[in-house]
């Protein structure tokens, strides 16, 4: 199972960094997205995936698993939530601006392609 999830990290970094280097900014902002549940599910595969043993001590339990990456994860979902509405907006407002989501043509290039 975890080399499942390798490979699915590994895919959702490669399509993460290709999105966030083109020129469009609705792709970067999908891209942060993407490697934001990447790094999600690396903390989570770190954390360790085969748990039967529940997430908080009860009576009589010896062998729990640790809620940490639990946690660390949905304070990380919220935060790449606030940090997506707000690139989002500031595409909105740079497409409103300049008429264009195409990074060259904001930056003032002349080069089209």
């Amino acid at each position: 199972m975890e080399l499942l999830m390798a490979i699915l990290i590994g895919i959702l970094f490669t399509a993460a960094v290709y999105l966030i280097l083109s020129r469009s900014l609705i792709k970067i902002v999908i891209g942060t997205g993407l490697l934001s549940h990447g790094a999600h599910l690396l903390i989570l595969t770190m954390g360790g995936l085969g748990g039967a043993s529940p997430p908080v001590l009860a009576e009589g339990v010896t062998d729990f698993a640790d809620p940490l990456p639990q946690a660390l994860i949905l304070t990380a979902i919220v935060i790449s939530f606030g940090v997506t509405a707000f690139m989002l907006v500031m595409a909105y407002r740079a497409y409103a601006v300049h008429k264009t989501d195409d990074m060259n043509q904001m930056k003032g290039n002349d080069e089209h392609d």
